[in-house]
């Protein structure tokens, strides 16, 4: 959880969300992994894969995105369903070595 909080702008009120995420992620990836591999074989990358997890779950139940401008500089936030997609990605990306399934690239359009 440390993990996924330092990589992720977590508010005081998620964190009971993240907490939960984070198990989540865990048991996910773990049944994931070669059958020879064991997560502590491999713990650095299962603690951020499992962040990554934790915080494409948060980000999934955002809405829409936000939007700040200051004179000619414009910086817009993408949905919650983009970037939930593409954190996921990042930690299946991370544990990919270890993991038994492939990783399925999502279509673009």
């Amino acid at each position: 959880m440390d993990m996924a909080r330092s990589l992720g702008h977590v508010d005081g009120g998620q964190e009971e969300a993240l907490e939960a995420l984070c198990r989540a992620a865990q048991a996910e990836l773990a049944g994931r992994l070669r059958p020879e591999v064991r997560s502590e074989d491999c713990e650095d990358a299962f603690i951020l894969a499992c962040a990554w997890l934790a915080l494409a779950g948060l980000a999934a139940g955002e809405t829409g995105g936000g939007r700040f401008t200051a004179g000619e500089v414009t910086i817009q936030e993408g949905d919650g369903a983009a970037r939930a997609a593409a954190l996921r990605l990042q930690g299946e990306t991370v544990l990919g070595p270890v993991s038994y399934t492939h990783l399925t690239l999502p279509k673009i359009a």
